[in-house]
């Protein structure tokens, strides 16, 4: 059984103890919730990763890291480094969106060496393969992109991003309205271009139970995919959008009738004022599903920095009730990410979904902000570094200025350390008897 059928039995997995355990959850809230739809877990029963992850109603939000290869740069070893930046700077989840070399095997190492869930965009291998073979994408086989599907799952991916979406209307949607863009997803390009070829009907849609079978039977989580975000603000909130948005929420109750976990993926490029009432839209018409999106990126001239663009439009979606960031590296629309851009781009979205957690009173976010705050009193610098979300760096920060009279305080203070000067003026007030 899935943890969604498990759930509506009344049977408390493993998994959903775990899930209460890390989130200081009452374990029947956990299970109630995954019954619902409301919370998935990402746990492929056929390889189980050593961390469990909930993403859904009242968790903390969650973080993903992307790596992988492409056509012009493959090598396994930088990704398994960019896996292991990923972790260490606490990603809760990591996709491997590989284009380039034998990504078959490097999906199976980077499995191999993950600890926590894995997630996938299984079009891409389907499109390579048929690329190798000189068919091309618009002579794709429907069966190709299903058997690369189970096999993934066969191999232990927990969730899966599909686009099934985008439909013969939402592509006349698209052509009316005209947009800058046009469809800047790739597996939504791929499958946009075979079914405009081939005259037909996105097979992931007009096969969709074909896919809950698969997904059933592995307990795989389907992240229906937004093959139609927009890629420029100008783009956002548009007819075709929204239409894809329409079908996800009719696919997600499918999807729950099948006893299957869904996650629905979102913007994308938004504008400041748009994020949550694209929060709001999503979560009315996919009734409360978990909402995965990617940023939103708040300006679309952020070039270089476009983790910073990331990291503000993540923190006003978590606060509107995302439950799932997707990270953007310093890289994104330049190049394939290094290993400190992966690592950059997860801090950046973690410091987004702590600020969300902290607006929506999550009590262990709390906790931690309460222990920093009390550690700065004491100028207990140990601590500081210990408590920050980017530990190395701050670490850094402090090994490398070290103040050279006032040991206590910093190099920008040094003996005009405001907390430092209080403490011992209120010291020697309570020693002369003052009040």
């Amino acid at each position: 059984m899935t943890q969604i059928e498990m759930a509506r039995k009344g049977v408390l997995t493993d998994e959903m103890r775990s899930v209460a355990m890390s989130e200081g959850k009452d374990p029947d809230e956990i299970m109630s919730h995954v019954a619902q739809g409301l919370i998935a877990i990402p746990a492929n029963r056929n390889l189980k990763k050593p961390q469990i992850k909930g993403v859904g109603k009242d968790l903390s939000i969650k973080v993903n890291a992307n790596i992988g290869s492409s056509s012009d740069q493959v090598d396994l070893d930088m990704e398994l480094s960019k896996l292991k930046a990923s972790v260490e700077a606490g990603a809760d989840t990591v996709m491997d969106l590989s284009t380039g070399g034998d990504i078959r095997w490097i999906r199976k190492r980077i499995t191999e060496a993950t600890p926590i869930p894995l997630g996938t965009v299984p079009i891409y291998q389907a499109a390579v393969q048929t690329t190798k073979d000189d068919r091309g994408i618009i002579h794709m086989d429907p069966d190709d992109i299903f058997d690369v599907i189970e096999q993934q799952a066969r191999e232990g991916v927990d969730f899966v991003t599909v686009h099934c979406g985008i439909t013969t209307l939402a592509l006349e949607r698209l052509r009316a309205q005209g947009r800058i863009t046009d469809i800047v997803s790739r597996g939504g390009a791929f499958l946009a271009t075979w079914m405009l070829y081939n005259k037909e009907e996105n097979p992931l849609y007009t096969q969709f139970d074909r896919l809950l079978d698969i997904a059933y039977e592995h307990d795989v989580t389907l992240s229906l995919g937004d093959s139609l975000r927009p890629g420029c603000l100008a783009d956002a909130t548009d007819h075709a959008q929204i239409e894809e948005l329409i079908v996800l929420g009719q696919l997600t109750k499918r999807a729950w009738d099948h006893d299957v976990q869904v996650m629905i993926e979102g913007p994308g490029h938004v504008p400041l004022n748009q994020v949550e009432m694209n929060i709001q839209l999503q979560k009315r018409l996919c009734h409360g599903a978990p909402f995965y999106v990617l940023g939103p990126l708040v300006t679309d001239i952020a070039s270089g920095h476009d983790h910073i663009a990331c990291a503000i439009g993540g923190a006003v979606a978590g606060m509107a009730g995302a439950d799932f960031l997707c990270y953007v590296t310093p890289a994104e629309h330049l190049a394939l990410p290094g290993v400190e851009d992966v690592r950059e781009g997860v801090i950046a979205s973690k410091i987004a979904a702590h600020a969300a957690d902290l607006a929506r009173g999550n009590k262990l976010a709390w906790e931690k902000d309460l222990a920093m705050a009390h550690a700065r009193k004491t100028l207990d610098w140990d601590q500081q570094i210990a408590l920050s979300l980017d530990s190395r760096k701050a670490r850094a920060y402090r090994d490398n200025s070290k103040p050279k009279s006032e040991e206590e305080a910093c190099t920008m203070c040094g003996p005009f350390c405001a907390i430092k000067i209080v403490r011992e003026y209120f010291n020697d007030s309570e020693a002369s008897g003052c009040a």
